[in-house]
């Protein structure tokens, strides 16, 4: 069986949080601290979804959070972090005090990904971008686009062919159903049975006068 949900969606406030929303949830956690997210809304008396309340409190509401803009260390470290993690972003926010990993996924996105751009550095790997490797994979794609261009053109032109040779077998089949359609005539001259039945004729008449 799956998990139960951590409360009643359907009697939740759902969307922004009122100031009146975040007095209860911090004063609730300064007096109990953090921990069993599932029974705080109600013990807090919020009508707010369990997860809901830890990632108010996680993102927003805990005061050792930083605010304002990444410093150029915090950056050097993201990027180190990172060659060394990937996206790990909560096991690299664990390394940046007062960072959240939403927080640092989101600037990697937004910032440090156009930075290394900007220096030659591939942010997938880490490394020199190869403009040489580059160069040879829009070649061979191209040399493919061309092949297969071409491949196409002898195929059209084997259609082509046997299309015309279809075409002339049909012409000569034709030509030979018109001169099969009737028999030669022959004139009663040309005929032995006929000359023979003639003289056959002549003989019974004579004796039949005799």
């Amino acid at each position: 069986m799956g998990r139960s949900p951590c409360c009643e969606k359907a009697h939740t406030n759902r969307g922004a949080w009122s100031k009146e929303e975040d007095q209860k949830l911090i004063s609730y956690i300064k007096t109990h601290g953090e921990g069993r997210w599932r029974s705080l809304p109600k013990a807090a008396g919020l009508l707010r979804c369990g997860k809901s309340c830890r990632l108010r409190w996680i993102n927003y509401l805990r005061p050792d959070l930083k605010r304002g803009n990444f410093t150029e260390e915090e950056d050097e470290l993201i990027i180190k972090l990172h060659g060394l993690l990937g996206n790990k972003w909560s096991v690299i926010a664990a390394r940046l005090p007062g960072r959240t990993d939403n927080e640092i996924k989101n600037y990697w996105n937004t910032c440090i990904r156009r930075k290394l751009l900007g220096r030659g550095i591939d942010p997938q790997n880490h490394g020199p971008i190869n403009l040489f490797t580059t160069l040879e994979t829009h070649r061979a794609v191209a040399i493919q686009t061309m092949s297969e261009g071409s491949v196409a053109n002898v195929h059209d032109d084997e259609a082509a062919t046997e299309k015309g040779g279809r075409e002339s077998r049909e012409s000569a089949l034709e030509l030979d159903l018109n001169l099969s359609i009737g028999l030669p005539h022959c004139s009663p001259k040309c005929s032995p049975s006929q000359a023979n039945l003639e003289t056959n004729k002549q003989s019974i008449c004579r004796r039949l006068d005799y």
